[in-house]
């Protein structure tokens, strides 16, 4: 039986750690051609090596996403090598903290330029492939359950992600005649590499700070970034059908509700 990504070509932005390489090793596994961006070529490469050794066909190309131009760039290169782009996901993120009174304006530039410009322009080029080739095609952002507020140290995380959000709505509701599905996941506190890093750096996390965290959480642990990849892989394949324009919350905390 085939998988529900067979043949289809697939960009992951910020896929080389995390939810991102997550991501790539679902749609590996389904399938698909798969290429990897991120700024760092170690781990890139090495998450290539793994998937190619399992069977698959899959590159790394190094991109910083915050870069308009090496964003779109990441998926101008994928059309080159491989004649199209089916499905492009947009998992870099910057999570650097910062309040409302002491968030800078380059800070503020920073996570504008990852987390809301790169997909941005990551977007427009590969709407512009799908477009001109007649296509239909499948975009999958990396959202966070910040957008609809967010603690008060991640202020401008939060005001981008909810960018990310209409921009979602946007681009979905004025592409749909094209075929061309759009959909946001918003993910809660997930157990990376990268939340691992800004634990420690930020909040002075111990060895064992997920278990202390889970203790905290509904369902007892954070959340998996290998269940999330497979509601991605899910979003991008044609199971999840007409859906469109979606920003989705995968996460154990309910919006809006009190206690």
């Amino acid at each position: 039986m085939g998988g529900l990504l067979d043949g289809k070509v697939v960009l992951v932005n910020g896929g080389t750690q995390g939810v991102g390489a997550a991501v790539a090793r679902a749609a590996a596994r389904e399938g698909a051609i798969v290429t990897v961006t991120g700024r760092r070529a170690e781990p890139g490469e090495a998450l290539v090596a793994e998937l190619t050794a399992a069977g698959a066909r899959a590159a790394y190309a190094r991109a910083d996403l915050a870069d308009a131009e090496q964003a779109g760039a990441s998926v101008t290169r994928v059309v080159a090598a491989h004649g199209r782009v089916d499905c492009l996901v947009n998992a870099a993120g910057l999570t650097s903290r910062g309040t409302l009174l002491d968030t800078t304006p380059e800070l503020f530039d920073a996570h504008l330029a990852v987390n809301l410009r790169g997909p941005f322009f990551a977007m427009r080029a590969a709407v512009a492939d799908m477009v001109a080739r007649g296509a239909p095609g499948t975009i999958v952002n990396i959202g966070s359950n910040c957008a609809h507020g967010g603690p008060p140290h991640l202020a401008a995380y939060s005001a981008a992600k909810a960018g990310l959000a209409g921009l979602t709505r946007n681009a979905a509701h004025a592409h749909r005649w094209d075929r061309i599905r759009i959909n946001t996941l918003n993910i809660g506190w997930t157990a990376t590499e990268g939340e691992d890093a800004t634990q420690r750096t930020f909040h002075g996390a111990g060895e064992n700070w997920r278990e202390e965290a889970g203790r905290r959480l509904p369902m007892g642990r954070l959340g998996d970034p290998a269940e999330i990849a497979e509601f991605v892989v899910l979003l991008l394949s044609d199971r999840s059908g007409v859906v469109t324009g979606s920003v989705l919350d995968w996460d154990q905390q309910v919006p809006g509700g009190q206690d």
